[in-house]
Parts: C-alpha cells; structure tokens; sequence
C-alpha cells in the first residue's frame, strides 16, 4: 500500500511539475500620455521549444474591464501547450479609436520582438477576446494590411495574428445601430469609442468595422454567440461569418441556443474543446 501510495505521489509530482508554469505580471509595452500600458504574460511550464501564444483582449463596452479577466488562462490553456497574453488598452473615457486598436497592435508588435526571450513562436499567434475585446480581435483578423494602425514602437514587426476566435463581437457599426438604435445615442458606448454618434461619424464608424477591411489573405475565424443576446446582435456574427465565406476565407459560426451576452454557455466543455480545437487547428 505505502508502494502504491509512494508511487501515486510521485506521478502527482510529475504531473504538477509538468504543467508548472510561469506567471510574468504587469509589464510595460507601450507608453502613453497617462503612462505605461501593461500585459501579463503566462507561460507553460517545461517547453521542449517556442509555443504557441494566445492574446487575450478584454470586453466591458471599450469603456470598462482590465487583463485580469483572462478567459484562456482561467480555462487552463496554459497546460494545453499555449503562451497567454492578456492586455490593457486605452479606454474611451481616455481616449476614443482608434487608440485602442493601436493599442493591441502595438502589443502584438512587442511579444513578437520579445518572442525569443520569452520562448514564444513568432509564427503561431492567435487572438481571443469577448464584446468589445471580440471587435478588437476581428479587427486585428481583418486589418493586417492596414498600415495606419500600426505606430509607435517595432513598426518593422508584423502586427498580423493566425488564428482568430470572436465571442460575440460587434463588426458592422452601421448595420448594428439599425437593429438597436440605442447603440446610435450621443452616450452610448459605441458614441464614446467613435468620438460622437454615427450619425455624425460615419467615416469613424466605417473604419473601427472589421467587416470593412476583409481580404482574402485574412486569418480563419471562429465565432461564437448567443442566439438571445440582447447586447450584440446575433445577426452580426451571422454577417461576419457570410463575409469572410465569400471573400473564400475559413471561418465557422456557433450559435448558441438561449445564450445572452456571456455566460457559462461559453465556458462549458464542449465550448473548450471547440476554441482549443480552433487554436490546436491553426496553431500547432
């Protein structure tokens, strides 16, 4: 029995080492008037080489949320193989966009200047993210030939992600603000990222959509949202998804029968395996 035991906590042992991992908090990538934008980085313990890495992009409406709430490190993607990386970005009560895109590129820019030193692939970058983090991270799919949002620091660094999982994010500001036309209000969220309501920023509008800069050398997609959310549009998923397919892009939607905006629909098992199965697909 004492053999036994001896022998089960040792392989407990083993396996605890195995998926030790290593937790790099708050560092600086970028520096803007109010100060440093900070990461955290969580990396997989014992690597034989570079692994893959997942960013992480935060919702809350672009006004709210942090880093902290990092879904791929709390579902234990780290013990699946994968670097994470959450990031703050400006907010709108500090700046509207497209500072938050510039944000998340300029992150994207830096962990592939630092790719070596933290044995990250260079290669092997994908983009996750909920609400407001799902439009950054569509936006970061669509825009990588799009030069004007790449500033700053490691402008010689492609900004460009592989892999590109979207959880209920708008992409089409103009045809989202007619199904609710609260979205179009002088305060609404959408209103503080633009700079103003639609109607009196358009242009704006048109240019933070990632539906708008579509090309056939995009990343695939995986898009998930709930056929009940009262936030986002369930028809925006649906436009995003028929819009890559036509410029003859991969891209799979999941509609999730009862789901609202969030919720444990998206982190049950089977929801797990289908984001971990997209990134295993198109990053291992």
């Amino acid at each position: 029995m004492k053999i036994r035991l001896g022998l089960l906590l040792f392989m407990t042992s083993c396996a605890l080492t195995a998926h030790a991992q290593k937790d790099i908090l708050d560092v600086p990538y970028k520096t803007v008037e109010s100060g440093p934008l900070l990461l955290d980085l969580h990396l997989p313990g014992n690597a034989s080489g570079p692994v893959p890495l997942i960013i992480w992009i935060h919702g809350g409406g672009w006004r709210n949320g942090s880093k902290a709430t990092c879904l791929p490190f709390r579902l234990g993607f780290t013990q699946r193989g994968y670097a994470v990386a959450s990031i703050n970005y400006r907010l709108t009560g500090e700046a509207c966009f497209p500072a938050q895109i510039e944000d998340c590129k300029a992150a994207i820019r830096w962990l592939r200047a630092h790719a070596a030193e933290y044995g990250l692939d260079a290669d092997r970058f994908g983009a996750w993210g909920s609400s407001a983090g799902g439009h950054l991270v569509s936006l970061l799919g669509t825009s990588g030939d799009i030069a004007e949002f790449d500033v700053g620091d490691n402008t010689n660094i492609s900004s460009r992600v592989q892999a590109v999982c979207d959880y209920y994010g708008p992409v089409d500001f103009k045809t989202m603000c007619e199904v609710y036309k609260r979205f179009a209000q002088p305060d609404s969220p959408l209103s503080k990222l633009l700079g103003g309501p639609i109607s009196t920023r358009p242009e704006a509008a048109k240019a933070a959509s990632p539906i708008t800069y579509i090309t056939p050398d995009d990343p695939p997609f995986l898009i998930v949202h709930g056929d009940a959310d009262g936030t986002v549009p369930v028809e925006q998923s649906r436009q995003m998804d028929a819009a890559l397919h036509a410029a003859g892009l991969e891209s799979e939607l999941i509609i999730l029968p009862g789901a609202g905006h969030g919720g444990t629909a998206f982190a049950t098992s089977e929801s797990i395996e289908k984001a971990a199965g997209f990134f295993d697909r198109h990053l291992k």
